[in-house]
């Protein structure tokens, strides 16, 4: 929605999906036509997710708009080469003979595409129509394999289709939070505000923390649950084992609206308190608190992120968490249920519209054949052209090159040489890449190191779109300035490549509403019905949440459906029962041993966004985090011979990375600590991903990036000087 002076939008940065409203702001000698003023953003006090606040990192968000941009395609012949500039025409022509050439000796499945929860919907919608559809190959993978794709997988398995049943007003309406591998306070900070706020108010609330470090998170709880990292399951069993030992059994619920009780059951009697407790480094009594707080509640409200999700048993444990809330009938009602919290803006938007390479649009699987057959008749395709077979995760993208089997690699609106796992592997596979585009809004990026053609892409608030935020609340971002020098919105590329290859009557569209209407339409009937949306409808009406189904009378208020999924107590599942999905727990994929004695765990900070791509460039947010560290208890600090800001070499069974420390009580003996944020061209040898491994979770694909198996090293004192001076100096040529 835009008015004379503001324009309403999206904060671009993660899942709690912040509305902004952005004002020009003439700048200090800024003249002549054409150029970009300065802008003022606030939060948009009518947006219903985050009713006006916002936190640094959307405050601060316009600051980045010009900093360090890409404006030009550019392109080289080989890696070693320096780029030179093209024409628009140029790069298209690359991109397509480069297209043909691999489809023509390889075949669709040597193409793929890396994108991201960056992307608007109409992005993906128009991704997954080329690759999936014109090309038939599933390679489109996006970062929310890193990120939720654990949750999805366990929506779907429990509830029978995918997207968190809860909204944010349940925050306000919870009598027991229960927040497990989520410091919900750094990571999604305004929808944290508001259960803080209900906290405060209402003291007989509980709230309840499980995380190994002693974040902002857990400092306000009631109750923090230390436990061993990859003990999430034996916790969530053992609770489930004093419930049923209690009787806090919702027995009606569990007969009449779900299935698999009795093998769950014959699960749980293995996780007595003395085994659970031994394994997760608690007490029976903090075990036994958080099990009575659970039972007693009448409205329990979980929350996780990608402590939960980012494990080589992600899905498990978000079915153990649904366990709970079936055993004891939380869910489908206000102030109840099972919460993912997103980590991208658009990581939604991606789940809804198919953005994996196991997905289709409208919550379909390539998996079924009905639904690969409707997608196909809906986009008017011959039966048969939609691959039955999952495409390449993120993973499978980087062994394909490794393998020679990956023709050209498409990576858009992501950072892989950051963030991705057991990255001196990712760098060498990127190394030996035949063909990779990097479409992006900023240059240099540590992932534009390894592409042969860089496309200019248009970012927030240059170009208009829709995306969709933890609790299903779809937001359509209007542009409010001109993409500088040949930038292009990111579906407009794909459109134009796909166009040039013979699949123009696919993609007629010239507006980013068309693109959305026809999307929706494939939602109709789905449990993510958007049908009844419109960029009409959203800019006329302001934020909307599904299910939405069609309204023939497009501008009148829809009679909103329930905020909340399941308030029938059915489920998307053949029989219309929930399912007891029983888990036992395996543990981390990669424990310590005596070579490896330390638990890395990975995280982010208030401040940054994933790689810095966007905040390493904001002066404000730079100075709050200056520089990468080492969290360390004092204890194994004392061990090792080391004080406050003494340097440590971290070693992996793959690579290594150096850090100053700092000594903290808020976490365990045997785990250290490190922000994900710092790539190469943020610090000297900082790289969290040059230790983690790529082990993944069986069914979800998300590889465990939250735990590893680390020694250290203490380094000499001038090599830790040398290793500061280095990052002063990369600070400086910033």
């Amino acid at each position: 929605m835009t008015t004379c002076d503001s324009t309403k939008t999206l904060c671009p940065y993660c899942g709690v999906g912040c509305g902004l409203e952005v004002s020009p702001q003439p700048q200090a000698g800024a003249s002549g036509a054409g150029t970009n003023p300065g802008w003022k953003v606030r939060g948009d006090r009518t947006h219903p997710s985050s009713q006006g606040m916002v936190c640094v990192k959307g405050a601060t968000v316009a600051e980045a708009l010009d900093r360090d941009r890409l404006l030009y395609p550019m392109l080289r012949e080989s890696l070693d080469e320096e780029f030179r500039r093209v024409t628009w025409e140029e790069a298209l022509e690359a991109i397509v003979h480069r297209f043909q050439t691999v489809l023509a000796t390889q075949g669709a499945d040597a193409v793929c595409m890396y994108g991201s929860g960056q992307m608007q919907t109409e992005d993906y919608y128009v991704a997954q129509k080329f690759l999936k559809g014109c090309l038939g190959t599933n390679n489109f993978d996006s970062n929310s394999r890193l990120c939720m794709s654990s949750a999805v997988a366990g929506y779907v398995q429990s509830l029978g289709a995918d997207g968190p049943p809860c909204c944010y007003e349940d925050l306000e309406l919870t009598d027991c939070a229960f927040l497990i591998g989520t410091n919900a306070a750094e990571c999604h900070p305004i929808a944290y505000n508001r259960l803080q706020k209900h906290h405060k108010k209402h003291p007989q609330m509980r709230m309840i923390v499980v995380d190994p470090r002693r974040t902002p998170t857990a400092e306000a709880a009631d109750l923090h649950l230390a436990i061993q990292p990859g003990t999430d399951i034996d916790l969530l069993n053992g609770m489930a084992y004093l419930l049923m030992q209690w009787g806090y059994i919702e027995s009606d619920f569990v007969e009449h609206h779900t299935s698999n009780f009795e093998s769950f059951a014959e699960v749980i009697r293995h996780y007595s308190p003395p085994v659970v407790v031994d394994r997760c480094g608690i007490t029976v009594a903090e075990l036994e608190q958080a099990a009575r707080w659970w039972g007693e509640s009448r409205r329990v409200l979980s929350l996780w992120s990608m402590g939960v999700n980012q494990s080589s048993e992600g899905t498990a444990k978000v079915c153990s968490i649904i366990n709970l809330h079936l055993l004891t009938g939380q869910i489908g009602k206000p102030g109840t249920g099972p919460f993912s919290l997103t980590g991208q803006p658009n990581a939604m938007g991606g789940r809804e519209v198919g953005g994996l390479c196991n997905l289709l649009p409208g919550y379909r699987h390539v998996k079924f054949a009905e639904h690969r057959a409707e997608v196909e008749q809906f986009w008017n395709l011959p039966a048969g052209r939609i691959s039955p077979h999952w495409g390449r995760t993120a993973w499978d993208m980087i062994t394909g090159l490794e393998t020679g089997d990956v023709g050209v690699l498409w990576i858009v609106a992501t950072n892989p040489a950051v963030s991705l796992p057991d990255l001196e592997r990712v760098k060498a596979a990127l190394q030996r890449s035949p063909f990779t585009i990097c479409q992006d809004a900023y240059y240099p990026t540590e992932t534009a190191h390894y592409a042969h053609l860089l496309l200019p892409a248009a970012q927030w608030g240059e170009k208009t779109g829709t995306m969709t935020n933890s609790e299903r609340v779809v937001t359509l971002c209007s542009a409010f300035r001109t993409p500088p020098g040949a930038a292009r919105p990111d579906w407009e590329i794909i459109a134009e490549v796909a166009r040039r290859l013979g699949f123009t009557d696919h993609f007629p569209f010239t507006t980013p509403a068309e693109v959305f209407a026809e999307y929706v339409q494939l939602t109709q009937n789905r449990p993510c019905d958007m049908s009844g949306l419109s960029h009409d409808r959203l800019h006329h009406l302001g934020p909307l949440q599904w299910p939405y189904p069609s309204n023939p009378q497009s501008l009148i208020p829809h009679p909103q459906p329930p905020k909340r999924l399941y308030t029938d107590l059915q489920f998307p599942t053949p029989d219309r029962r929930a399912r007891f999905i029983p888990c036992h727990s395996r543990g981390l994929a990669e424990p310590p041993n005596p070579d490896y004695p330390f638990v890395l765990t990975t995280g982010r900070l208030y401040g940054h966004w994933h790689t810095q791509t966007r905040t390493g460039r904001i002066e404000k947010i730079q100075k709050m985090h200056p520089h990468p560290f080492l969290e360390i208890h004092p204890r194994d600090a004392q061990k090792l011979g080391l004080q406050e800001n003494d340097w440590v070499e971290v070693r992996s069974p793959r690579g290594t990375a150096r850090f100053p420390i700092t000594l903290t009580r808020m976490i365990a003996p045997g785990t250290v600590f490190v922000p994900l944020h710092w790539g190469e061209l943020w610090a000297n040898q900082a790289e969290a991903n040059a230790l983690t491994h790529p082990h993944a979770c069986p069914d979800s694909k998300q590889p465990e990036l939250k735990a590893c198996a680390v020694q250290l090293v203490p380094l000499k004192v001038q090599q830790s000087l040398q290793n500061r001076n280095e990052d002063l100096r990369l600070l400086s040529n910033r």
